[in-house]
């Protein structure tokens, strides 16, 4: 598997899939959650509605995955998971690792050989990024997949760099 770190944006990855920071909800939010609801139109949120409707009246849990069409986006789906929100006083890595290696099963159950992945819970969960960085690519790099690329894709320089780190650390 070969596993990078780029900055960018994840709404313009032409990759088989993309994986959604989503709110437990599934109906879209700010940050990445917003963007891919945005830019990928009205049949992703008909099909998280309908997720909603069946499997998960009650929301997604934190560190699942589930998958939906990726509508107007160049991916062909949207792997939406929900990270965890961080705190000093309880380890919660094991819910962030469960996020990426829960939607490296979804992929292969998709047949999805290329994924980009954004920086779970770095934003308004307030993960801190070098360590959600560890984590995240320790998580890929050890899950059982037939994905061959994972690309993080990363919105600023410090994320990019933090990312890169961790890739060269355990790539």
């Amino acid at each position: 598997m070969r596993i990078t770190a780029v900055q960018g944006d994840i709404t313009e990855q032409d990759l088989d899939a993309v994986v959604n920071a989503a709110k437990s909800t599934l109906l879209g939010g700010g940050g990445v959650d917003g963007a891919i609801h945005r830019r990928g139109g009205p049949e992703i949120l008909d099909a998280c509605k309908q997720l909603r409707a069946g499997d998960y009246p009650d929301g997604l849990p934190t560190g699942q995955a589930v998958a939906t069409t990726a509508g107007k986006l160049p991916a062909r789906w949207v792997i939406h998971t929900v990270g965890p929100t961080y705190t000093a006083s309880e380890d919660r890595s094991e819910l962030l690792a469960s996020c990426f290696s829960e939607s490296l099963k979804v992929a292969g159950t998709l047949g999805a050989r290329t994924i980009a992945f954004p920086a779970i819970s770095t934003g308004s969960y307030c993960y801190p990024v070098e360590e959600a960085a560890r984590i995240a690519v320790r998580a890929v790099h050890d899950t059982p997949t037939e994905v061959d690329v994972v690309r993080f894709v990363l919105f600023d320089g410090h994320s990019r760099d933090a990312f890169a780190d961790a890739v060269r650390h355990y790539g």
